[in-house]
């Protein structure tokens, strides 16, 4: 599943290994800070928890390096993408996630396009926490399908046809006027809201 980082540790629901994708357009910007800056969060917050977190380019070239501004940008909060290579999407990698993330919503529409069945697991960044928030954190011992169920419900496939640009991250790339900095903070406040959720063990209420 292209780069991979773990946290070595156990949780107290009855899933034993997490897989969670971020997705965006090349995978040399927005999708590898998502993915290292969770990489970071779980090490730093959450220390019973083993996660496999990758990042993948519905467009990607296989084998680029993460751009120089954003390589900049995750330096910044302390995690290194240096080493980062992009991998481009494809249909295995979307069916072993228990959680994909999109950084726009055409992201979820080419994953759910490679494996419908992923609709209730996919979301933009944006979207997750919005609906995670409305939700609430997941229970004691619920599965995280489960609750990615909870939160995809009342969500439609037809809806991520819609030309709304609400739950997208813009792009620093092919966007001069978006800092590459400015994302990555944001970036990183919303992969933090997300782990919260998910897996804060202080946070977690019996179901």
């Amino acid at each position: 599943m292209g780069h991979l980082g773990a946290t070595a540790c156990r949780h107290v629901s009855d899933d034993d290994h997490y897989r969670v994708l971020f997705v965006c357009t090349a995978n040399q910007c927005r999708s590898p800070l998502g993915a290292a800056l969770m990489r970071a969060q779980l090490q730093s917050r959450t220390p019973d928890v083993v996660v496999e977190v990758a990042s993948s380019g519905v467009s990607a070239s296989a084998g680029s390096g993460a751009t120089t501004p954003t390589i900049d940008a995750a330096a910044a909060l302390r995690v290194d993408l240096s080493t980062h290579r992009s991998t481009r999407l494809d249909a295995a990698q979307v069916r072993a996630a228990s959680l994909i993330i999109g950084m726009e919503r055409r992201h979820v529409q080419e994953t759910v396009l490679l494996d419908p069945s992923t609709f209730s697991r996919s979301f933009t960044l944006k979207e997750l926490v919005r609906r995670g928030r409305a939700v609430g954190r997941r229970g004691y011992r619920e599965s995280l399908a489960d609750w990615t169920a909870r939160v995809s419900a009342g969500r439609r496939p037809v809806d991520l046809l819609t030309a709304s640009r609400d739950d997208d991250i813009d792009d620093p790339t092919t966007n001069p006027l978006i800092d590459h900095l400015s994302t990555a903070i944001e970036i990183d406040d919303l992969v933090a809201t997300v782990v919260e959720l998910i897996w804060n063990p202080l946070g977690l209420e019996k179901v």
